[in-house]
């Protein structure tokens, strides 16, 4: 029996070498083909005048709609944010999912709102709706206040409301940049086939913002937020532009997404029974399409446009992460049938394949190579130089593609203007590969089996601070 056993962790060592080789490939790849693009959307917006492409007259109206629930630290300064947009033709639709707290309070008394009529077509199902607001001193804005029932069913109760043929998912605790809906809407405007895209999420916390505007962007204070902002560069920057570039996106982060709305009306909109409605959608656009032969794309846009607060503690950071990993499961096995079949060409051999076994199973081959092939090598059952290639798959490969992420960034868009930033950034790209992740990677492998054994699985709420002014560093670098 011992010799069975022996023989089953030495097969289970090698595979866990060659599961991250063939992980740090496809990596490797997504990268390649994300500076590939890259470089030809800057070469575009430097020689070929491309931000000045959409002419008022063709530019398609949008709905910018916004879900909030118990949204009082931020909700303000999000909506002022809407207002500042660069564009021709919007309206914003704020629909407040039945908070408890002061959400619906503090925006009719910063804008003045009062009770009016608007005809509400159900095309979608939705909860009750209990009323509209407005004031015609704010023309854009309209708030809905309906019942308690969670995101993905304000965002239908706000698709139903809205008026455009495009309309634009917002979270409540995110700020825009001026020319967000410009840059994003784009890529439709040259090519219709683009049914749904989506562009950078960065994170808000330590800038310096005023009535919804990001006045200053400068690095958190704390650790917890800074090693997510490494952890977003590397996953925005490659990783879904990378993914894109194949033409193999499964996930549009429902911070900030563009959709055709006929499209998703005619997909049934977003589902109210899943953990991750936005990943649930988009998975269900490329199933629809495909299934009636449908000509189209689903994008990313790789320019920063949207800033978040993100978690500022392990408690909150913990909920988001697993809720975002048993989302990824449960879109994974909702649509499970698509795996493997040549009706879904690409998205069927390559892109759900490369989300169910490096982005979902990952963490969990991550954390049981730790152990088992850590404890292997103190009992010699693998030697040093089998170790020592482990631990180079495991953590400098790793190290490489988030420090590449950041100077990729540092080459490109360059948010964090100071020369003390990129070095930061640099320091915690090296940082999160000692700790970070691995506790990333132990999280989510409890969303895995938590996904596979609980009864019922629950979204979990993640408390925000609030966009709180930093303190601005006023010497020269």
């Amino acid at each position: 029996m011992g010799s069975y056993l022996l023989k089953f962790i030495g097969w289970f060592n090698y595979l866990v070498l060659v599961y991250y080789t063939a992980a740090n490939a496809i990596y490797l790849v997504l990268l390649v083909m994300a500076v590939w693009l890259i470089v030809v959307h800057l070469l575009r917006l430097n020689y070929g005048k491309y931000q000045e492409s959409i002419h008022p007259s063709t530019a398609p109206p949008v709905s910018v709609l916004l879900a909030a629930h118990n949204e009082e630290p931020n909700i303000v300064d999000s909506v002022k944010s809407l207002f500042h947009l660069n564009y021709p033709d919007y309206e914003i639709i704020v629909v407040n999912d039945g908070s408890t707290d002061s959400t619906l309070k503090r925006l009719v008394d910063e804008f003045r709102l009062k009770r009016v009529n608007i005809i509400y077509r159900m095309v979608i199902p939705t909860a009750r709706v209990n009323a509209f607001y407005a004031n015609p001193e704010f023309p854009k804005l309209t708030v809905v206040d309906k019942a308690h029932a969670g995101k993905a069913d304000s965002l239908n109760a706000g698709i139903n409301v809205s008026r455009a043929p495009y309309f634009c998912s917002v979270d409540a605790d995110s700020v825009l940049e001026g020319d967000a809906i410009m840059r994003l809407m784009r890529p439709i405007v040259e090519n219709p086939d683009v049914k749904a895209t989506g562009g950078i999420v960065r994170i808000a916390n330590g800038s310096v913002i005023k009535d919804g505007r990001i006045i200053r962007v400068q690095l958190p204070v704390d650790s917890v937020s800074r090693l997510q902002v490494v952890e977003y560069i590397r996953s925005f920057l490659f990783g879904r532009a990378g993914l894109s570039a194949l033409n193999s996106l499964l996930i549009i982060s429902g911070t900030f997404s563009m959709f055709h709305k006929k499209t998703v009306q005619a997909a049934g909109g977003y589902s109210v029974n899943t953990v991750t409605e936005d990943m649930e959608l988009v998975v269900r656009l490329h199933k629809c399409l495909l299934d009636t032969n449908r000509r189209y794309l689903i994008n990313f846009v790789p320019d920063p446009i949207c800033w978040t607060e993100a978690p500022r503690d392990f408690a909150m950071l913990k909920r988001q992460r697993r809720r975002w990993h048993m989302g990824l499961a449960e879109s994974i096995f909702i649509y499970r049938h698509m795996l493997f079949r040549f009706r879904y060409g690409r998205i069927g051999f390559f892109a759900l394949p490369y989300q169910l076994f490096i982005e979902l199973l990952g963490p969990v081959i991550e954390v049981l190579g730790y152990f088992v092939v850590t404890a292997s090598f103190f009992f010699g059952i693998v030697d040093t130089k089998f170790f020592m290639l482990f631990l180079t798959m495991a953590i400098l490969v790793g190290i490489f593609f988030s420090t590449g992420a950041i100077l990729l960034e540092e080459l490109t868009y360059r948010r964090y203007p100071k020369f003390k930033d990129l070095l930061v950034l640099l320091a915690y790209g090296v940082i999160e590969n000692f700790g970070y992740r691995q506790l990333m990677s132990y999280w989510r492998t409890l969303a895995v089996f938590k996904f596979v054994y609980a009864k019922e699985k629950k979204w979990e709420f993640v408390k925000k601070h609030g966009f709180e002014p930093a303190i601005e560093d006023t010497q020269e670098e």
